[in-house]
């Protein structure tokens, strides 16, 4: 009997712990999450672009990464270099040909732990209707409440870097470079609702 009690005391104490690990559903918060971009100027510069993330899941378990996946879908359409003329040249049929696929979606295969906070995606993007395997390094930045504990969030960040001709982009190579670095910054909201505003989803005191 003494053994029993023991051996149930122990599965009252795990209980708790064996609830919390599991895999949550984040939804990408588009207010707060872009892609940065920027490309070599014939030598001279990288300019940079950024890009509305529109869409995207997370779906994350802090003791099992593995039981990890992301999913999320670029607006390119809404590139934006700085300047009007920029913008439509890079938009057009040469470059992100945005008339014909006017999003890149990227969907992830597996996630795999690399460290205490670092891991990495791999998956598939689709660009300009060409899919390709895609790894992704990424860093887990903060889980947690927001200030006001309006809801829970997981931020992250992600570097890598992109042949845009692999994509058939091989326009104007003598100008601009082949290697785009991406940066991305996301934070996804547990159990958020995908397309909500700017007040819905932030947590700044009303104007």
């Amino acid at each position: 009997m003494r053994h029993a009690h023991l051996l149930l005391t122990f599965l009252l104490a795990l209980a708790p712990a064996l609830a919390n690990a599991e895999a949550v559903t984040y939804r990408m918060d588009p207010v707060h999450s872009q892609v940065v971009f920027n490309v070599d100027h014939n030598g001279f510069s990288r300019s940079f672009g950024r890009l509305r993330i529109v869409e995207g899941t997370v779906v994350f378990d802090r003791d099992d990464w593995s039981k990890s996946s992301v999913q999320a879908t670029v607006d390119l359409t809404s590139v934006d270099m700085g300047n009007a003329d920029w913008n439509k040249a890079v938009r057009g049929s040469n470059l992100l040909s945005s008339d014909r696929a006017g999003t890149a979606r990227y969907v992830s295969d597996s996630v795999e732990k690399r460290g205490d906070d670092e891991g990495v995606a791999h998956g598939k993007l689709t660009l300009r209707g060409i899919t390709l395997p895609l790894d992704i390094p990424f860093q887990v930045n903060r889980v947690g409440k927001t200030i006001y504990g309006l809801h829970t969030v997981a931020g992250f960040s992600a570097h890598v870097s992109l042949d845009r001709t692999a994509y058939g982009m091989t326009a104007n190579r003598n100008s601009i470079g082949t290697d785009v670095a991406v940066w991305l910054e996301v934070e996804a909201i547990r159990g958020g609702e995908p397309g909500r505003n700017n007040k819905e989803t932030s947590d700044a005191p009303a104007q």
